[in-house]
């Protein structure tokens, strides 16, 4: 068991969500959101703090928005702080960083927060907490529906009991970008700091839990991929000359009548849905343009590949039927990735310890797709264990809508038992 703990106090945790719950930023523009937890890391006194393109591997970033929409985030973001050496560090959406903690020879342990938000309006309603009491999202359109404010509070008050604590090796947590696009994770597997973690956990609250449960693996994350998908024919005039034109929207429709037709596969279950539909010309046009957001989940990931091979089939041979060209571009990726049962054990006993958790599951589903996997494959790839805990947080409403919120209990109890099980890790 670890040899001293100095917890953070619940007002404290507190606060520090709600800070990041009033101004929640999406994927790749957490320009703000990474300012503050640089601020906090300085204050906490952490040995390294790496930023931007140094916490990651930019060029493993997926579906990251164009410049404008980019320019806008950096511009909101400039006007609510005076630290532009560390904005200037993360022009371009290289948001995210990596804080390390060194206390001589020992192991290597990780944890992994992901710190961005939703595009989702929060509910303005008096029975909202968030509305009643004054933390409300100021970026409206956009809200943490998912627990991410509290993930980085995880993350900051995690730092802050380990390292007012003795301890022998080296504590490192990862605050992850993008992860609601699915976008970071494999961009931060892909950096040069998680090369050295013996141990990474990554952790979720909720997930259905109530506040006083704790989930030593959740698992059976589905396998992911996203990806835009592009249609491009010739127009022409729809009543004078139809047979002249190379019709995008007719390409567009038969794919996707053809992928909700995917067969399901004997081995396990699958998902498909096709989104964001859009097409620009007039009715009385042939369409020469036509785009789409498709998304393809396995409960393997031989199963998301067999999903992503027909979608691509689909689309190829639609464009083929029509006479037309389609582009397809990969904007979001996960795999599946379970617990460590050597993990999974020491967060049972950690959290059974803890007075404050009234229930230890061993291992849960999870139901949807995450991207810390793509953290928890390399570390496993270099002789690594890694878990991701799911630590209860009695949700008001479902993850992803306008009501979401976390029962701030849950905070000091997720604190308490990452930051237990960390320095046993280390002990």
């Amino acid at each position: 068991m670890p040899t001293q703990t100095h917890l953070p106090t619940k007002q404290e945790l507190v606060d520090i969500r709600r800070e990041f719950h009033a101004f929640p930023e999406p994927g790749w523009r957490e320009y703000w959101t990474t300012i503050r937890i640089v601020e906090e890391l300085e204050r906490l006194g952490v040995d390294q703090i790496h930023v931007g393109a140094e916490a990651l591997d930019p060029d493993k970033r997926l579906g990251v928005p164009d410049e404008q929409e980019l320019s806008a985030w950096y511009e909101r973001a400039a006007a609510r702080t005076d630290r532009t050496d560390i904005l200037e560090q993360l022009a371009g959406g290289h948001t995210g960083a990596v804080a390390v903690v060194e206390r001589g020879d020992g192991p290597t342990v990780g944890l992994r927060v992901d710190i961005d938000a939703l595009p989702i309006t929060e509910s303005s309603d008096g029975d909202h907490k968030p509305a009643a009491e004054g933390f409300r999202s100021e970026n409206e359109g956009y809200m943490h529906a998912c627990g991410h404010d509290a993930h980085i509070t995880l993350g900051l008050g995690a730092l802050q009991a380990v390292i007012e604590s003795d301890f022998n090796g080296t504590f490192k947590v990862f605050f992850q970008p993008s992860e609601e696009l699915l976008g970071g994770g494999k961009a931060m597997a892909g950096g040069s700091h998680i090369d050295d973690v013996d141990y990474l956990i990554g952790a979720h609250v909720g997930l259905d839990h109530p506040t006083g449960t704790v989930v030593g693996g959740v698992d059976e994350a589905l396998a992911f991929a996203r990806f835009d998908v592009a249609f491009t024919g010739e127009s022409a005039h729809a009543g004078l000359a139809p047979n002249q034109g190379r019709n995008a929207v007719h390409a567009l429709v038969d794919a996707t009548s053809n992928i909700y037709g995917i067969p399901r596969h004997r081995e396990g279950a699958t998902r498909v849905n096709v989104g964001e539909l859009r097409s620009d010309n007039a009715a009385n046009v042939v369409a020469s343009e036509a785009t789409a957001t498709i998304e393809v989940r396995g409960e393997s990931n031989e199963l998301m590949e067999y999903m992503r091979d027909s979608v691509h089939r689909h689309v190829d041979a639609a464009a083929a039927a029509h006479d037309c060209e389609a582009d397809i571009s990969l904007i979001g990726e996960a795999i599946r990735e379970d617990s460590d049962e050597e993990l999974v054990d020491l967060v049972d006993e950690t959290a059974s310890a803890v007075d404050a958790v009234s229930s230890v599951r061993r291992r849960d589903q999870l139901g949807a797709s995450e991207d810390a996997t793509f953290l928890m494959r390399a570390v496993k790839e270099n002789g690594g264990k890694a878990a991701y805990v799911g630590i209860g947080g009695g949700n008001p409403s479902g993850h992803h809508t306008p009501t979401f919120d976390v029962d701030e209990d849950c905070l000091l109890i997720g604190v308490t038992v990452l930051s237990d099980t960390v320095l046993d890790l280390l002990s």
